[in-house]
C-alpha cells in the first residue's frame, strides 16, 4: 500500500510470490524501487502472475495501478478520496517486480501507462478516461456497491458475429441474452434469427449462383455428349421454395444452438435506456428492461434506398429477392457493389434480361482492372450494363406480379436522360448501420455521424468500457461474415476465458460469387501502389483457359490470374487476385499461405495439381512490366 494520502484507502491484499519474486508488498512494509528495465518473466511465471492480477481486480471494488510520483495517478486518486470510495492502490514503482507487473497489465488493457484503473471488475483506463466517466455519470453507476446485474452479457443483435461471441461467452460459464429483432423491409419481407448472411445473404444469394451454374453446365453438357430432347426451363417458384426451406432449417438450428448452451434469446428491439440498462420491445408493443454488466452491439446493416420518387413504394433489395413470390422478369439493378453484380449475374444466369445502371465504377475498393474484366464477363453473359447513370424516379404503370415500372434516369456527366420500362427494379447501393434508435446516445457511445459506423479499438472496446461492437457496425473493418464471427468468439475469450489474441483484419480473404467468380485476398493494384510505390512491385499474371472449357468451347481468354509483389521484401505476395471457376475454393487455400508470407519462389516451388485452375499460380512467369502478350489460344 502507498503511503500517499488516501482517505479510506485499504491496504492490498498479499498475492504472493512467482518463483520468490514478491509480487505486492506485506502491508506497512515498503519495497525497493523496481528495476527500470523491462521484465524477463518465463512464460509459467507470466500466466500465475497474469492470474493472480486478474484475481486482484475480480475480488476488489476499485483497483489503481499507480506510480507513486505520478500527477495522473494523484488527481485520480483524489477523485477517488473525494468520492468517499475505498481504494485498492498499487504503486508499481515500490514493488520489486513492478516492471513485470506493468508489462503483464498492458497485455490485459492494451494501455502501457498509469494510472490504470479498474471499477467493479469494468477496466475504465487512464486518468482522461476517469474523469470523462465521472462527468458522465457512468463512473458513479460502476462504483454502485455489488451491481447485481440480471446477465453478464447481453448482445445487441443475432446475426454471425453476436452469436459467435453470445455462445463463447456461455460456453467459458457467463449468463448470456441475445436481443434480436427483424424490422420489415418496405415490402414487408422479415425473417428469422442468424442475421444477414443466413438469411438474406450469403446462404440464399450462393444457392442461387448455384442455380446458375448448372443452367450453363446444361448447355456444355451437350458438347459432352448428353442428349436430351425437351425443352429445359427454369422455374423460379421451386427454386425460392426450397432455398427458404434451408434457410428456415438454419433458422431453427440458431436458436437450437443457443438453447444448448443456456443463452437467453429474446425477439425483441433493445434499446438503452441507462448505463447497462436497456428496454426490449417486442412485435407486440410489450416492453421488458434488462441490465447486464457488459454489452455487445451486432446490429449489422440494412440496403439503403434511393431518396426518389417510387423508391420505397416500388422497388426491392437483397432483403426481398432471395423469398420474392414470383419470377421478377425484366430486371433493373441499380449499383455496382458486390451485392449488385452477384444479383446481376445469377438473374441473368437465371434466363432473365438484367440491365445493371452504374453512378461511377464497379466494385469501388476492389481492384478496378479484376472490376472491369468482371464487368466484361456478365456482358459476355448477357447482362447489359447503363453507365454514368443515375435514376431519379422509379413510376408505377402496370401492377401485377411482377407488374411494369417505368425508371427515369438522368446522367451524371451532363444534361442527358433516359428511359426504360422494366419488371423489377432492385436497388443495391450500399447499406447502413442499424446503430440509430438503439439509445447509443443516452450512454455515451460514438458513432461516425456520417455513416453510423462505431468506433473501436483493437480490442473491439467502445469509447464506453463495458460497451464492445463487432461485424458490419465497426468502422473500417471488413465487413464479411467470418471475420464478424472470428471477433466475436475473440471478443468473449478475452472478456471472459483470459485469452488475449485479438481478431486479425489484415489480409481477410474474400470472393464476389457472380458466374465468373472473383476470389481476392490482400491488396489491390491501386493499395498496393499507395502503400510501397508501384516502382516497388512486380505484378505477374496471365489469362488462362479453364480445361472443363475447352471442350466445350467456352471463352478461353476470360479468366484471368495475378499476384502483386513486393520486390523489396523477397517478393512477397501482397495481393492475390484471380477471376474463373471456383475462385472462392482457390483463394481459401493461398489466403492460408499468405498468413504465412507466401513469396513468389515458395510459389514457383510449389508442385501443382494437374489440371486444375489453381495450378497457374505455380507458372506464372510474364509480368506486366515487360509488356508480353498474356492471350491464350483456342477454338
Amino acid at each position: 500500500m502507498s503511503p500517499g494520502p488516501v482517505r479510506g484507502a485499504t491496504p492490498n491484499r498479499r498475492l504472493g510470490s512467482v518463483r520468490g519474486v514478491s509480487v505486492l508488498s506485506p502491508p506497512g512494509r515498503r519495497a525497493r524501487p523496481s528495476a527500470p528495465e523491462t521484465s524477463r518473466l518465463s512464460s509459467a511465471a507470466r500466466e500465475e502472475l497474469r492470474r493472480r492480477l486478474l484475481d486482484l481486480i475480480e475480488g476488489h471494488r476499485v483497483v489503481i495501478f499507480s506510480k507513486s510520483y505520478c500527477p495522473h495517478s494523484a488527481r485520480v486518486k483524489e477523485l477517488f478520496s473525494s468520492l468517499g470510495v475505498e481504494c485498492n492502490i498499487l504503486e508499481l514503482d515500490q514493488v520489486d517486480n513492478g516492471a513485470s507487473v506493468q508489462e503483464v497489465l498492458s497485455e490485459i488493457t492494451h494501455q502501457n501507462t498509469v494510472p490504470n484503473i479498474f471499477v467493479n471488475k469494468v477496466h475504465v483506463g487512464g486518468c482522461d478516461r476517469t474523469f470523462q466517466a465521472h462527468q458522465s455519470g457512468l463512473l458513479q453507476k460502476l462504483l454502485q456497491e455489488d451491481p447485481a446485474y440480471d446477465y453478464d452479457l447481453i448482445v445487441i443483435g443475432g446475426g454471425s458475429g453476436g452469436l459467435a461471441c453470445a455462445q463463447e461467452a456461455a460456453v467459458l460459464g457467463r449468463k448470456v441474452m441475445v436481443l434480436d429483432f427483424v424490422a420489415p423491409s418496405p415490402q414487408g419481407t422479415s425473417w428469422g434469427l442468424g442475421g444477414t448472411c443466413v438469411n438474406v445473404g450469403c446462404v440464399p444469394k450462393k444457392l442461387m449462383h448455384q442455380a446458375a451454374l448448372l443452367g450453363q453446365a446444361l448447355t456444355d453438357s451437350r458438347r459432352f455428349g448428353w442428349e436430351f430432347s425437351q425443352q429445359v426451363k427454369h422455374n423460379w417458384g421451386t427454386l425460392t421454395e426450397a432455398v427458404q426451406t434451408h434457410v428456415g432449417s438454419l433458422n431453427w438450428g440458431c436458436r437450437l444452438s443457443l438453447r444448448e448452451k443456456a443463452v437467453a434469446y429474446v425477439n425483441a428491439h433493445g434499446e438503452f435506456v441507462e448505463h447497462h440498462k436497456v428496454k426490449a420491445t417486442n412485435g407486440k408493443g410489450q416492453k421488458t428492461c434488462y441490465t447486464a454488466a457488459k454489452f455487445v452491439i451486432a446490429t449489422g446493416e440494412r440496403p439503403r434506398y434511393l431518396g426518389i420518387q417510387g423508391a420505397k413504394e416500388y422497388c426491392i433489395t437483397s432483403d426481398d429477392l432471395f423469398s420474392l413470390p414470383y419470377c421478377p422478369g425484366a430486371t433493373l439493378v441499380v449499383g455496382a457493389s458486390y451485392v449488385a453484380l452477384e444479383c446481376a449475374g445469377f438473374l441473368a444466369g437465371l434466363g432473365l434480361e438484367v440491365t445493371v445502371m452504374v453512378r461511377s465504377v464497379l466494385l469501388r475498393g476492389f481492384d478496378q482492372e479484376m472490376a472491369e474484366r468482371l464487368g466484361s464477363s456478365l456482358e459476355r453473359l448477357g447482362v447489359r450494363f447503363l453507365r454514368k447513370f443515375v435514376p431519379v424516379a422509379v413510376l408505377q404503370l402496370q401492377k401485377g406480379s411482377p407488374g411494369k415500372l417505368k425508371v427515369v434516369a438522368r446522367s451524371t456527366e451532363g444534361p442527358e436522360t433516359v428511359e426504360g420500362v422494366y419488371n423489377t427494379v432492385l436497388l443495391a447501393i450500399g447499406r447502413d448501420s442499424c446503430t440509430k434508435g438503439i439509445g447509443l446516445e443516452k450512454i455515451g457511445v460514438k458513432i461516425n455521424e456520417k455513416n453510423g459506423k462505431i468506433p473501436v479499438n483493437d480490442m473491439e472496446q467502445t469509447n464506453v468500457p463495458y460497451v464492445y461492437a463487432v461485424g458490419d457496425v465497426l468502422e473500417g473493418k471488413p465487413q464479411l461474415t467470418p471475420v464478424a464471427m472470428q471477433a466475436g468468439k475473440l471478443l468473449a475469450r478475452r472478456l471472459f476465458g483470459g485469452c488475449l489474441e485479438k481478431c486479425d483484419y489484415v489480409n481477410v480473404p474474400t470472393v464476389v460469387f457472380t458466374p465468373l467468380e472473383y476470389g481476392c485476398c490482400g491488396l489491390s493494384e491501386e493499395r498496393a501502389a499507395q502503400e510501397y510505390q508501384r516502382e516497388n512491385l512486380e505484378v505477374y499474371h496471365t489469362l488462362f483457359w479453364p480445361l472443363e472449357w475447352t471442350v466445350a468451347c467456352r471463352d478461353n481468354n476470360a479468366c484471368y490470374a495475378k499476384i502483386i509483389c513486393n520486390k523489396f521484401d523477397n517478393e512477397r505476395v501482397v495481393g492475390f487476385h484471380i477471376l474463373g471457376p471456383n475462385a472462392g475454393e482457390i483463394t481459401q487455400g493461398f489466403a492460408a499461405a499468405m498468413k504465412c508470407g507466401l513469396t513468389k519462389r515458395l510459389l514457383d516451388d510449389t508442385v501443382g495439381i494437374h489440371p486444375t485452375c489453381a495450378e497457374v499460380f505455380t507458372t506464372l512467369e510474364i509480368t506486366k512490366s515487360s509488356g508480353l502478350d498474356i492471350m491464350q489460344k483456342g477454338c
